[in-house]
């Protein structure tokens, strides 16, 4: 395999479609600690380096993991698989895998100086969160909990662990933030569960999608869209977020063309770009939100 392919098929096996399901919670702590005066832009990039580190572990086991049990076959219809398509073997991605969550290690013991022994917890937490979804003998992401994690996750531990580093405290806003990421988290997933739903029941991977059915499932994801969007304006009535917060309504019109896709599609191409345009209103809302933060303080 020439050097660029090999890079290539890295590259596909870290899916970076998901990558700013984890991004964004970053950036909403990150604003929630400057509004609040403790921001630090060491503490900030460390953070985002170790919250990568983690996700593309995650991404590197799922890869492993779902071909090892035959869910990911010729007739997914989802983006190509790196050890599936045998484009790296199963030892390769091992590997990455635990160099990926070594790094985020390094980068947590200086994470765990800053916000002390909850960081340590979260961290020691997150991976065997990441190595529990699709590995071991009784893997979540298999019995319908995978939403469950992602929502705990990406969105409150990501967004009011963030927080903690800045200064140890876990004020409500941080609290609130993380709800509206974890709900759009979870529905990056429920998106990708509902496009693999037919595959997935036949290799036996139980997700959510596959448990409610496909029609539930799409109510599901549009439900965690606009609940997101529904938790900020709660928050704002309550004072715990900033007016400006409401900023977020900006990024609603972005979400109109992947709801409308999952409930009228069933192949390939246009349910894979409703999973990447999810990643994407999230990562804008994200930022919205953070700005809202940074206008009102």
């Amino acid at each position: 395999m020439h050097v660029s392919d090999s890079v290539s098929a890295w590259i596909l096996a870290s899916r970076p479609h998901t990558l700013p399901a984890i991004v964004a919670p970053v950036i909403v702590g990150s604003a929630l600690a400057d509004a609040d005066g403790v921001f630090d832009w060491r503490s900030f990039s460390v953070i985002l380096f170790a919250a990568l580190a983690i996700q593309v572990g995650v991404n590197f086991a799922n890869d492993y993991a779902d071909a090892d049990r035959g869910a990911d076959t010729d007739e997914r219809i989802g983006p190509a698989r790196a050890v599936a398509t045998g484009l790296l073997d199963r030892n390769q991605v091992k590997r990455g895998m635990i160099v990926a969550f070594g790094l985020a290690a390094v980068a947590g013991a200086y994470l765990i100086r800053l916000g002390g022994p909850a960081i340590l917890a979260i961290g020691i937490a997150s991976i065997v969160a990441a190595l529990g979804y699709t590995n071991g003998p009784a893997p979540y992401g298999y019995r319908g909990l995978g939403e469950v994690f992602v929502f705990l996750f990406f969105g409150l531990v990501a967004t009011v662990g963030t927080r903690w580093v800045y200064d140890r405290s876990a004020p409500a806003d941080a609290w609130v933030g993380g709800v509206a990421m974890g709900l759009l988290a979870a529905a990056i997933l429920v998106a990708n569960n509902v496009r693999d739903i037919d595959t997935d029941r036949v290799a036996g991977k139980r997700t959510l999608a596959v448990m409610l059915g496909r029609r539930a499932g799409r109510c599901l994801y549009a439900a965690t869209v606009l609940g997101a969007y529904g938790v900020v304006t709660i928050g704002t009535a309550a004072q715990v977020l900033s007016p400006w917060s409401l900023l977020t309504f900006a990024s609603l019109p972005l979400t109109i063309a992947p709801i409308r896709a999952i409930f009228t599609e069933t192949t390939g191409p246009p349910l894979i770009g409703v999973l990447k345009a999810t990643a994407r209103f999230q990562l804008m809302f994200a930022g919205l939100l953070a700005l809202g933060v940074l206008v009102g303080s």
